[in-house]
């Protein structure tokens, strides 16, 4: 039996891939707002920003390495202590044609396991994520084949980045277990289960304490909740034993009704909620030293 850690970092999910700017006006788009956004957040109190990036002129997602690149080098010229953390997760879904459901669709955004993950070879992040999620989302698909993700943890490995491993349901982590086995990944792992997406975990205490019976123990979690099971999340998952996340990638709203002007408005509100609970945030340095990160 786990009991609550006596200090928790805070992740900052800063935009995410598919949060919509007509969901919020406060959702940041460019490299420069979505690094301010981030540095706001540390400020706040988030040892780990995790970080996507979108077009700038749209605001659709974007794989684009000079955008990532823009933002780290944006948040690194002011601040060298809070982690960064870049996606690898754009480039698994996948939408049938209705002509032909073996045909790719709009929207489709398959590509080679490698591509997904130039942009963390290029940058060195301190942690970057994996997902290891084949199922529905929504009306589409996301695939991520045992060897396509084999192939993605090696290349991390030898870029010298932490993989924080990002599992949708059970299935995943039984998976994970067997890259663990076979060496593709190597502990102590750093993981989250993410809750709320449709047709994956569904938020619940019961939920976060069967994931967590899954894990190797000395496995640190955290325990993320989508739309209004973000602040419920975190209360579940600080008292499970686990770490805190927030962000606009998550959801957009403080409280029911009520947008959030700002990612560090979100990360204050977990503060409290952690604190309040009895618990201690700790800094981004605590939380380099916690994980092993130089």
């Amino acid at each position: 039996m786990r009991i609550p850690l006596e200090k928790v970092f805070i992740t900052c999910a800063i935009t995410g891939n598919l949060t919509l700017p007509e969901q919020t006006p406060y959702l940041p788009i460019t490299p420069k707002d979505i690094a301010d956004s981030a540095l706001q957040a540390a400020d706040m109190g988030a040892a780990i920003v995790h970080l996507h990036v979108r077009d700038p002129e749209t605001g659709k997602p974007s794989m684009e390495l000079a955008h990532y690149r823009e933002v780290v080098e944006r948040i690194r010229d002011r601040n060298t202590d809070v982690i960064l953390n870049i996606t690898t997760g754009p480039g698994g879904r996948f939408v049938p044609s209705d002509a032909d459901p073996k045909v790719a669709g709009p929207g489709t955004t398959l590509m080679a396991p490698e591509q997904r993950v130039e942009h963390i070879v290029a940058l060195k992040p301190d942690i970057c994520t994996l997902d290891l999620n084949t199922m529905n989302s929504g009306g589409q698909v996301v695939i991520n084949t045992p060897k396509n993700v084999r192939k993605m943890a090696a290349i991390i490995k030898s870029a010298g980045v932490m993989p924080e491993i990002e599992l949708f349901d059970s299935g995943d982590i039984a998976l994970m277990q067997d890259m663990i086995k076979d060496g593709s990944l190597s502990g102590p792992i750093l993981c989250s289960f993410v809750m709320g997406v449709s047709y994956g975990f569904q938020p619940s205490p019961e939920t976060v304490l069967y994931a967590r019976s899954l894990l190797p123990e000395d496995a640190r979690f955290t325990a993320i909740g989508i739309g209004r099971h973000a602040f419920t999340s975190v209360a579940q998952s600080y008292l499970a034993g686990g770490h805190v996340r927030v962000g606009l990638e998550d959801g957009v709203y403080l409280s029911k009704g009520v947008l959030a002007e700002s990612n560090a408005v979100l990360v204050a509100k977990a503060r409290r909620i952690v604190e309040d609970l009895g618990g201690q945030i700790a800094s981004a340095q605590e939380a380099r030293a916690m994980l092993g990160l130089a």
